[in-house]
């Protein structure tokens, strides 16, 4: 019976010795799945801030977009407008000559005409 005692009693040691190693890998995956759990809420409040930042630069673009497109229709419709007066109002053709093309030489009196 001795020797079944002592073969039980290894047995026992190594249950022991497994149950330990399980606590050791349970409390270290604890710890892991802890961390895990920090970075997943700290993602969730960055995601949370940078949707806010996304829909206020998309707010902003909009008016930007909308602005521009005034901006744009004001622009043809005026432009529509002045070709429009310039084809009814008979100008002269414009010379070239009449003005002169580069800056004159100032004298010392002022700017002396050629």
């Amino acid at each position: 019976m001795t020797q079944q005692a002592a073969a039980l009693q290894t047995y026992n040691n190594e249950l022991v010795k497994c149950i330990e190693d399980l606590c050791s890998k349970r409390e270290e995956l604890s710890r892991q799945i802890t961390q895990e759990d920090e970075e997943k809420e700290r993602l969730q409040r960055d995601i949370r801030v940078l949707s806010e930042k996304l829909s206020r630069v998309n707010e902003s673009l909009a008016q930007k977009l909308s602005a521009r497109a005034t901006f744009d229709r004001t622009i043809a419709e005026t432009e529509a407008a002045y070709t429009k007066a310039d084809d009814e109002v008979a100008l002269p053709p414009f010379d070239p000559g009449e003005f002169p093309v580069s800056p004159q030489r100032p004298e010392a009196g002022g700017w002396k005409p050629q």
